[in-house]
């Protein structure tokens, strides 16, 4: 039972990850390359505080904040590029991200983080935190998509000047993406600490961010349940075939070009036509 439970878990803090990057680059068009070291960040501030004695719960609030802030930084250091030198830009974060940790001893440095307490109500009642999580970061960015800000959103994520013709505030929504989903990234990084008891470096490099891009597009960009039936799929696979974890990019590279090349709408628009066709 507890091996199901440990699935389960690392199913709902991918599906978490994944809606987070959704976010940014589903909804408003904004390609990033850099997401682990968001989830990172998250991982980290929440490992450092409950080693000093803070419950988990508690941690989530510093871990999102400082998720979110930095991602407020990158997104203000971004706004001035689009397209490929965003994702570019992006891309340099995890870098930037891993090196730091490797060089801080407060962090770990090279051999990380261990020992990180378990949570006091078990795996089982982390199952059931993670899965409530997703519940309201699901329902917040449901609301999102159907409010203002989703209209925002889905007009700079087609044309930016005609976004800024239209009257939209692009800086500001871009802004807000980036935090709503790297504070998202934060929180999901806060639950795989607890889950794993033990982070480093190598847990949040590029690998980790192609995987989760993969999980978006295979979803279908923009797509909420879409990228949730992806996230937990591919979060799945690696436990039946080993080969998967073995060359996990080089699988999840394959995967970005088949989705992109056959079905560009991803698991959303396959699901979409099959019914239509029944229809």
């Amino acid at each position: 039972m507890t091996y199901e439970i440990v699935v389960l878990t690392n199913m709902a803090i991918s599906i978490l990850f994944a809606l987070s990057l959704n976010v940014i680059t589903g909804f408003c068009g904004q390609v990033s390359l850099g997401h682990a070291a968001f989830l990172g960040i998250g991982a980290y501030t929440s490992a450092i505080l409950s080693k000093a004695g803070i419950p988990l719960i508690i941690t989530f609030i510093p871990a999102m904040g400082m998720a979110g802030l930095v991602g407020l930084i990158v997104g203000i250091a971004s706004l001035r590029v689009r397209h490929d030198f965003l994702a570019i830009t992006t891309m340099g974060v995890v870098f930037l991200f891993t090196g730091i940790v490797r060089k801080q001893e407060i962090l770990g440095g090279e051999i990380g983080i261990a020992g990180i307490p378990a949570p006091d109500f078990g795996r089982l009642g982390l199952l059931v935190l993670s899965f409530l999580c997703v519940l309201a970061y699901l329902f917040f960015t449901i609301w999102i998509s159907k409010s203002w800000t989703g209209f925002a959103f889905d007009s700079i994520a087609e044309d930016e000047d005609t976004a800024r013709l239209l009257g939209i505030n692009v800086p500001k929504f871009k802004l807000f993406a980036f935090v709503v989903g790297t504070a998202g990234a934060g929180l999901a990084g806060a639950l795989y600490a607890h889950q794993v008891r033990f982070i480093g470096p190598d847990s949040f490099g590029f690998v980790e961010s192609i995987s989760v891009l993969a999980m978006v597009i295979v979803g279908g960009i923009g797509s909420i349940w879409g990228v949730i039936l992806a996230a937990a799929f591919l979060s799945v696979l690696p436990q039946f075939f080993q080969v998967i974890d073995d060359y996990k990019l080089l699988v999840y590279g394959l995967l970005l070009f088949g989705a992109m090349r056959f079905a560009p709408d991803g698991v959303d628009g396959l699901l979409k036509k099959l019914f239509h066709s029944r229809g």
